[in-house]
């Protein structure tokens, strides 16, 4: 599909999740962090997150949604499903990011970084998503842009040099 002449250009911070129509493009950069994209093919809408961590201890008396943890972050997508009177098994969903930001440095069997990504799988299969493309893990960083008017995600991937 062909750019807009007019769309509306948002960047994602870290944390931060964006759900809005076809008049947009959404872009963010990623490192471990993970970013997943929701695209409803029919009526143009669709979302991204950035999220920074799986998950946190929430406090009971604590109720607002943080999106800088892949749970409440998934939330924010289920409550604009259901708002968008759509249902998550007409969504193209695509993952990224996950990237190990210190490959040369001695760590833990597992890193933020996976998981992160093993959250973002986790969530997608309890809420019955299909993964239609993903582009985790490895060394360095992503560019990441989704046109909303198309559905196409954009990556571009750039590894960490040789540095020890």
């Amino acid at each position: 599909m062909e750019e807009p002449s007019f769309y509306i250009d948002i960047f994602l911070q870290p944390g931060e999740f964006y759900f809005g129509d076809c008049d947009t493009r959404i872009r963010t950069i990623l490192g471990s962090c993970v970013a997943i994209t929701m695209w409803h093919p029919e009526k143009k809408i669709g979302g991204m997150c950035h999220y920074m961590l799986p998950k946190h201890n929430r406090n009971a008396h604590k109720s607002h949604l943080d999106g800088k943890y892949a749970e409440d972050a998934m939330q924010m997508f289920l409550h604009e499903i259901k708002v968008s009177r759509t249902h998550t098994r007409e969504y193209e969903v695509k993952i990224f990011g996950g990237g190990n930001q210190f490959p040369h440095h001695e760590q833990s069997i597992f890193t933020i970084s996976d998981k992160n990504i093993d959250m973002g799988h986790t969530l997608l299969r309890q809420h019955n998503f299909k993964v239609k493309s993903q582009h985790l893990g490895g060394d360095g960083h992503r560019n990441i842009m989704f046109e909303l008017w198309s559905g196409d995600v954009w990556v571009k991937h750039v590894e960490k040099g040789g540095l020890p």
